[in-house]
């Protein structure tokens, strides 16, 4: 027996050693007669995405080897500028935020990586990745050529290429292909603009990889440039049209379809996505039989954890994105294999060949039993200083980014008619007097209440939620979060605001008692765990709100579905004692959480 662990332990570190030496020395990659080569050999991109900043730090690894095992040879990840820049010049890329180390971990589980930086991402991701201030200067054009956002965005690609550019292939790293913005061809056909962002690139280093650009087939002469390749985007069923369009505009390739979309994202108040993994299977099995590149979009979606979901509009709707980006991948939100992934690993190892890798372990969650929130705050004793404002001001006026925003004023009655929030973004309860009097929510395209004032004086209270900066069309560009016109009631303008910032940036810090708490609160427990595992925290007693576990903000609570719990890793969790805030819209005292060994992403839905 000791000589088979010795063997064994010989031969995981003989296969360590041996991907490592791969990256070791500088090699070449490109886009040559027709196709993709690694040092002048044809090579076959396999490659599954994931983004380092929705899974714990501490799963990478365990999520790279997945990907192993499932016989992909590439992981591509975005770069979310606003998680590196919270504030212009104050970078961190430290923790979660270490994209560096996620590259180097993936550089010695022999992956190599596909890189895009940006600055734009979609990605269901809040704005886009974009920062939230810069929209404080209310005439800056964000993804264009004003030079308001061309420059931040110049300082932080050089920013980025200090962390990243030693990284690529041509330097003895793991980086093969970095991407030239995003999709643009689907926002705009400004050219210039995309040479901007090419040279930037080129400026901040990331020379020694292949840069390419990546549209929607019936996108790329909007959106690519004549001296880069283009790779096209498209879902389920349209591999071979995708493909013939792009020959007939790139007929030189090389091919490859950068994203694959195995599966769809969800938002608050629709049907949990569920997809046709032998479709996908298929489309993947033809494409691999050709020769072609390929990176699905997801391998493993992971977490919006924060307030970092998205959301989509065209202008005159708007859908939030859910916490959960589980995205019906290959692997789950979790990280454990869903029966896609089983599928598509038999797909890959039939199509190329390759015997796939063992297997990596798996532990099970957890369930935690039900505990009561005893405790309780009310958001109306924790108001910080507001600053005063005769017309309302956004939360990008302030420097806050995102959470909660609060306006008050007072009023001169009697008064009646509609209370107009000319352009809500997003959710408003509105309150006077103290009294809850309604609710308006953009996603059902609401911005007017009416209302009765009878009073000489009543103090009007509205309190909003930012549900998400949208991340796609050019709605991005006025994506200003709070009240970000003016309000009107009976068709006279009211002024004379107090603005009060609540970015709940620490809640756990506040002051909490026994008092029953109603409306919006604060609520906190604690319970006890003796060995952590992954966990699901059951959230369906509440209604609107966020969750933190340990200081950590877990993600968004929303009873109108589909999901109904939270995804705890187990590295969030400590042995013993463990501490757990709601703040709940519409809270009452008396609620409980659980924790499950299974989600709840497909619940019954209510509009």
């Amino acid at each position: 027996m000791k000589r088979l662990a010795a063997a064994l332990l010989f031969l995981v570190a003989s296969t360590f050693a041996a991907n490592h030496a791969a990256f070791a020395e500088a090699h070449t990659f490109k886009a040559e007669n027709g196709q993709f080569t690694l040092d002048g050999k044809p090579f076959q991109v396999i490659s599954g995405e994931m983004h380092y900043a929705r899974i714990p730090r501490e799963y990478w690894r365990d999520r790279l080897r997945w990907a192993k095992a499932m016989g992909l040879n590439t992981i591509t990840t975005y770069v979310f500028w606003n998680v590196h820049e919270p504030k212009p010049g104050v970078y961190d890329f430290s923790g979660n935020n270490d994209v560096a180390e996620f590259i180097r971990e993936a550089r010695q589980e022999g992956l190599y990586v596909i890189l895009r930086p940006g600055p734009y991402a979609c990605a269901e991701w809040e704005f886009g990745g974009f920062p939230a201030w810069l929209l404080k200067d209310h005439s800056t054009i964000v993804r264009s050529s004003d030079p308001k956002f061309i420059e931040p965005a110049r300082r932080w690609f050089m920013r980025l290429g200090k962390e990243l550019s030693q990284l690529q292939i041509g330097n003895g790293g793991p980086i093969i292909l970095v991407q030239v913005e995003n999709e643009y061809g689907s926002f705009d056909k400004d050219h210039a603009y995309m040479e901007q962002i090419h040279h930037m690139l080129v400026d901040a280093g990331f020379t020694r990889s292949q840069l390419y650009t990546a549209d929607g087939p019936e996108h790329v002469p909007n959106g690519s440039l004549p001296e880069l390749p283009a790779a096209i985007n498209f879902g389920p069923g349209e591999s071979q049209k995708g493909f013939e369009t792009l020959k007939k505009l790139r007929p030189e390739g090389p091919f490859m379809n950068s994203e694959y979309w195995d599966g769809w994202f969800d938002h608050w108040g629709a049907k949990h996505a569920s997809t046709d993994a032998r479709q996908q299977a298929a489309d993947l099995d033809w494409t691999l039989r050709q020769g072609y590149s390929i990176s699905l979009y997801m391998f493993h979606g992971g977490t919006s954890f924060d307030w970092m979901n998205g959301a989509n509009s065209d202008g005159k709707n708007y859908e939030p994105d859910v916490t959960s980006y589980d995205y019906d991948s290959p692997l789950d939100e979790s990280g454990r294999p869903t029966p896609k992934y089983f599928l598509f690993r038999d797909t890959i190892a039939k199509a190329t060949g390759a015997a796939p890798l063992p297997l990596p372990s798996l532990d099970s969650a957890i369930a935690i039993p039900s505990f009561k929130l005893t405790q309780s705050a009310s958001l109306w004793d924790n108001l910080p200083a507001p600053a005063h404002s005769e017309q309302p001001l956004s939360m990008e006026d302030l420097d806050q980014a995102y959470g909660y925003i609060l306006y008050r004023t007072t009023l001169t009655g009697p008064v009646s008619g509609d209370l107009v929030l000319n352009q809500l973004h997003d959710y408003a309860k509105i309150y006077v007097d103290g009294k809850f009097v309604g609710t308006l929510d953009r996603r059902l395209n609401q911005n007017s209440l009416p209302i009765n004032i009878t009073a000489q004086n009543a103090r009007l209270d509205i309190l909003i939620e930012n549900t998400g900066r949208v991340n796609f069309t050019k709605v991005i560009r006025g994506e200003r979060k709070g009240i970000t016109k003016d309000v009107t009631l009976a068709g006279k303008p009211i002024t004379g605001w107090d603005n009060y910032p609540l970015p709940m940036l620490t809640p756990e810090k506040l002051n909490y008692s026994n008092t029953p708490c109603t409306g919006p609160c604060f609520y906190r427990a604690t319970f006890n765990v003796d060995k952590p595992a992954d966990t699901f925290l059951d959230t369906s007693a509440f209604t609107k709100g966020e969750v933190w576990l340990n200081g950590r903000a877990l993600g968004r609570v929303w009873n109108i579905g589909p999901q109904k719990t939270l995804y705890v890793p187990a590295p969030w969790l400590k042995s013993g004692e463990n501490e757990v805030v709601v703040f709940d819209l519409e809270g009452a005292p008396g609620r409980s959480l659980q924790g499950l060994d299974h989600p709840i992403l497909s619940a019954a839905v209510a509009k």
